[in-house]
């Protein structure tokens, strides 16, 4: 009898603590050990947001559902609206729009429309993630409403990118749905940089908002350095692995299932998530908007925080109120725009740091090099090491000063090598003159040595 009481108390207590750890979990958690990001590099993030909402305008001129501060954009540099009609259900909608303040030619594909019929079979065409892309795996649906995207716009973004000249950028941007769709015609455009002019692998980029997990962990990582996925406090979508079939099917009862997963997610362990190739992420590098903590009450000033994680990449459910909200589009846009304006007020701000200490910055670059090494150190499926990654421009050839600055560097070395040597054999010989060593092996100071010597 008592060592089923004590079996009772055990069950109880395992039950209370993992109620506790699942109910206490707050987003911020996932990257509280990140780095903050900079300014310049998420300067881009609300502006595509605004170009993203856009799309749901039928004429920027007279905007239905401006955000804060209006959509700052210029309706005359619209070059083409697709809508639903259009796209025939392979593909959101979309618009192509050309910022010639900052050389940018931006395609912004819209999130999920749940009353569309269209929209759910991108998502149902997927087969569990057993499309084979690239050396990992992909969202069938997602894939074949990019490729449809690509084969439809292919030559009109080739077109704008020559007429504009060289100095111009191809910004890609999707909204949940759409996230996925930009991000994998992101990878296609970049393997295959002929169909749009032959311009530079940093010449594309993709803003992935609020993005749908998409891609295996050796994709998002290997195209971190174009793709940038923004994600807001606790969005449920990056954290979900369920199939996004799944999860659009249970969408009015989405809490419920939420639990579920989370549950089911808890007793599987971090080393057999990483090695299971089918298993998708959200795409690139993250950017992670913290507004709330926990014992918080309300919203406080966001900050972005940014890395290129490989374990833990959002793998926690958060159970809170805010996990649906926080996907909303119009909210991402707000948020990201205050946590701009704050970054840039603090850009000039010096403090004290709480904790003393050296710190070393690395760059996006290394930080990449440095992601991509842990993945093939985590025996990632098909991961990708560094030296594997394709480079726009090859090592250029030593030029005549290289090879004369070399060679002066050579010199000085064999120089400084020599008069160390010398050195160290002046000072033995002076010892010889000065020392008389006795049988025990000590130095005796001679006494008849004169100063000439």
């Amino acid at each position: 009898m008592s060592v089923s009481c004590g079996l009772e108390w055990v069950v109880c207590l395992g039950c209370s603590r993992w109620a506790w750890k699942r109910l206490t979990y707050v987003g911020s958690y996932d990257s509280e050990s990140w780095p903050p990001a900079a300014a310049e590099e998420f300067e881009p993030v609300p502006r595509v947001c605004r170009v993203i909402l856009a799309v749901y305008e039928d004429d920027l001129e007279h905007p239905r559902f401006p955000p804060a501060g209006g959509y700052r954009m210029n309706p005359a540099w619209v070059f083409k609206r697709v809508t639903y009609e259009q796209t025939e259900g392979r593909c959101p909608p979309y618009l192509i729009y050309v910022d010639h303040d900052r050389r940018e030619i931006i395609l912004a594909v819209r999130g999920l429309n749940l009353v569309r019929e269209s929209d759910y079979k991108v998502l149902l065409d997927n087969g569990l993630g057993r499309q084979m892309f690239d050396g990992g795996f992909v969202h069938h649906g997602l894939l074949k409403a990019a490729t449809w995207l690509l084969n439809r716009e292919a030559e009109t973004l080739k077109k704008l990118l020559v007429e504009n000249g060289p100095g111009y950028k191809l910004v890609l941007a999707g909204h949940s749905l759409g996230s996925g769709v930009v991000a994998l015609m992101t990878i296609i455009l970049v393997n295959h940089r002929d169909r749009i002019g032959g311009i530079s692998r940093s010449q594309i980029q993709c803003y992935a908002i609020a993005p749908a997990r998409c891609m295996s962990l050796n994709l998002a990582v290997k195209y971190a350095d174009v793709i940038h996925s923004v994600v807001l406090q606790d969005d449920f979508l990056p954290r979900t692995p369920t199939p996004l079939e799944h999860i659009f099917k249970s969408i009015f009862c989405l809490p419920c299932f939420l639990f579920l997963v989370c549950m089911r997610d808890t007793f599987i362990p971090e080393k057999r998530k990483l090695n299971d190739p089918r298993r998708l992420y959200a795409p690139g590098r993250m950017y992670h908007i913290v507004e709330r903590k926990f014992c918080r009450c309300g919203r406080y000033p966001p900050e972005v925080r940014t890395a290129i994680p490989v374990e833990g990449r959002f793998e926690h459910i958060v159970l809170s109120c805010s996990a649906t909200s926080d996907h909303g589009i119009v909210w991402i846009e707000r948020e990201s725009q205050l946590a701009l304006d704050r970054m840039k007020e603090n850009a000039g701000a010096t403090v004290p740091p709480p904790q003393q200490k050296m710190e070393r910055k690395q760059s996006l670059e290394q930080e990449h090099r440095d992601a991509l090494e842990r993945a093939a150190s985590l025996n990632i499926p098909y991961a990708v090491a560094p030296t594997e990654q394709p480079s726009d421009v090859a090592n250029p050839a030593p030029s005549e000063n290289q090879d004369e600055a070399t060679s002066h560097s050579k010199q000085d070395e064999a120089t400084s090598s020599s008069s160390s040597k010398s050195s160290r054999t002046n000072w033995d010989e002076l010892v010889e003159k000065l020392f008389t060593r006795t049988a025990s092996g000590n130095l005796v100071l001679k006494k008849d040595v004169s100063v000439d010597d």
